[in-house]
C-alpha cells in the first residue's frame, strides 16, 4: 500500500472520549515490548507510534488516520508486571469498551514475539476475541532475530495453541512481512462492519 498521509488524530483515556466511528478501523495489540510500535512505524515509513526500551509506555488508545480512509488504533500493551494493578485494570476496561462495541472495528492486530511461547495473557485474548465474534490475525515480530530454520517452527508454535484465520512474520529491521501483512490489511478494510 501506498501512504500518502498519516495524522495523529487523539488519544484516548476512557471509554467516553472514543471518536464518533465512522472510517473502518484496525487495532492492534500485544504484550509490552512486542514491538508494537516499531511495526506500525516500519508500515506507516515514519515514526508516528513512540518507541521504548521501557515496556508499558502506550497508556492510552491511541488514533492515527492513513491516507484519509482508515484508522490504526493503536492500543495499551498488556502483561507487563511492573505496572500497577488498578493502571492494568483500567486498560482492560478501556481496551474492552473499545472492541466490544466498535462497528467500525474491522479487524483485530495480536501482535506477539516469534522467540517467545503462547502464555495465558494470549489466549486468554483470543478466547475472549472469539467470544465476542472480533476477527484478528496473528503476527509474529522480530522473526530476524531467529535463524531462517526456526522460522516455521515457531509458527507452527503459535499457530498450535492459538488457531489464527491468519498468520504472518514480520521484522521491522528488514521490513520482511510488510507487504503480506498490508495484503491482509486490505481484505479486512474491504468487508463489512462486524455484525
Amino acid at each position: 500500500m501506498k501512504i500518502r498521509s498519516v495524522d495523529f488524530v487523539k488519544s484516548v483515556f476512557d471509554p467516553v472520549q472514543l471518536p464518533k466511528p465512522g472510517l473502518p478501523e484496525i487495532a492492534l495489540c500485544g504484550r509490552s515490548n512486542v514491538g508494537k510500535s516499531s511495526l506500525i512505524n516500519t508500515l506507516l515509513h515514519r515514526r508516528i507510534a513512540k518507541t521504548s526500551s521501557v515496556p508499558g509506555r502506550t497508556r492510552s488508545i491511541n488514533f492515527v488516520l492513513v491516507n484519509h480512509s482508515f484508522f490504526f488504533v493503536d492500543l495499551p500493551g498488556y502483561g507487563y508486571a511492573r505496572v500497577p494493578d488498578h493502571i492494568q485494570k483500567n486498560w482492560q476496561r478501556l481496551i474492552e469498551s473499545y472492541l466490544q462495541y466498535r462497528p467500525s472495528l474491522r479487524c483485530v492486530v495480536l501482535i506477539v514475539d516469534a522467540r517467545r511461547d503462547p502464555s495465558e495473557d494470549e489466549t486468554s485474548l483470543v478466547q475472549w476475541l472469539e467470544y465476542n465474534n472480533i476477527p484478528w490475525i496473528l503476527v509474529l515480530t522480530k522473526i530476524d532475530k531467529l535463524p531462517r530454520r526456526e522460522h516455521a517452527p515457531a509458527t507452527a508454535r503459535w499457530e498450535h495453541v492459538l488457531h489464527p484465520r491468519s498468520t504472518v512474520c514480520f521484522s521491522s529491521l528488514t521490513a520482511y512481512g510488510t507487504s503480506a501483512l498490508w495484503k491482509t490489511f486490505s481484505l479486512y478494510l474491504q468487508s463489512q462492519k462486524i455484525s
